[in-house]
């Protein structure tokens, strides 16, 4: 089974409390869900239409563990925290076996 990569590139962080907020609760919600982080923060350079804001990779065991994750009642609540806090693309891709 191919690993899940769940990639978030931030365009804007539009309220930091809300966004403080959201990791309080998102971080353990992906941990419990089997998500290990790889990146998380500032990008060095960015090319083309990319931005030097945040981006966060985060591996899981799974396409499917990626989406459970998301779509569960500990993560939703982050997002119910985070309110808008944030203007991001979010991605989950699979990996290459």
């Amino acid at each position: 089974m191919a690993k899940a990569y769940w990639v978030a590139a931030y365009h804007s962080i539009d309220d930091p409390e809300k966004f403080a907020a959201y990791i309080e609760l998102a971080g353990p919600a992906i941990a419990n869900g089997g998500g290990t982080f790889l990146t998380r923060g500032a990008a060095s350079k960015a090319y083309e239409a990319g931005i030097l804001e945040r981006t966060t990779i985060i591996l899981f065991d799974s396409l499917e563990a990626a989406v459970a994750t998301h779509d569960g009642p500990e993560y939703q609540a982050a997002l119910v925290a985070l309110d808008g806090g944030v203007t991001r693309d979010l991605r989950f891709v699979e990996g290459i076996e």
